[in-house]
């Protein structure tokens, strides 16, 4: 398989079913920066964070794919003409959001609680993690956008919404296992 295709030189790009789309357009964008997410969340599984984390984020990256692939399927196209799915792949299920909240329920039992923002940093997985999640927020809010042009699975908003939720958990599950301080935000009052 050549990696060259010479297609994209002229700024547009094939999406699944074959429709060609400029790529700025807001579908590439949703599912470029899942990718960007994906890529993100490996580089925090190759950083000091526990086992369950890591077995977490290979199945979230799973997950991504699957996301990304709806995402870069054409709606017109997402059907043949025999009404079979053009995509042969699971979908984003309510077991898969239930799944991430059972398991930012299970790490947030193990934190003190929070009373102010923190500052990310600390340590390289803490901030990893930060970066994740604003990545994940941006993938969230590309989809979003997309969804109001064109409706997809409402359950892949929800994933990413979730994901984003579990990814600062992660980060303040990390920062606890190193026994890393957390730095809290606290702004300076204006004298009056």
């Amino acid at each position: 398989m050549k990696i060259y295709t010479k297609t994209g030189d002229k700024g547009t790009t094939a999406l699944f079913g074959g429709s060609r789309v400029p790529k700025h357009h807001i579908r590439i964008e949703s599912y470029g920066t899942v990718d960007e997410l994906n890529a993100n969340l490996g580089m925090l599984r190759d950083c000091e964070v526990n086992a369950q984390i890591k077995k977490d984020i290979e199945l979230i990256q799973d997950k991504l794919f699957t996301l990304g692939a709806i995402l870069a399927t054409d709606p017109k196209k997402a059907k043949f003409k025999s009404g079979k799915d053009r995509l042969n792949i699971p979908r984003i299920t309510a077991k898969d959001i239930e799944y991430l909240e059972k398991r930012i329920d299970e790490m947030n039992e193990t934190l003190p609680p929070m009373t102010h923002f923190v500052l990310p940093g600390g340590h390289k997985a803490v901030s990893q993690s930060h970066i994740a999640r604003c990545v994940c927020r941006r993938a969230e809010r590309n989809a979003a956008a997309l969804h109001e042009i064109e409706a997809f699975d409402e359950e892949v908003l929800q994933y990413l919404n979730r994901l984003s939720d579990y990814i600062f958990v992660v980060s303040r599950k990390t920062a606890d296992d190193l026994n890393v301080e957390e730095t809290q935000w606290i702004p300076e009052k204006l004298d009056s």
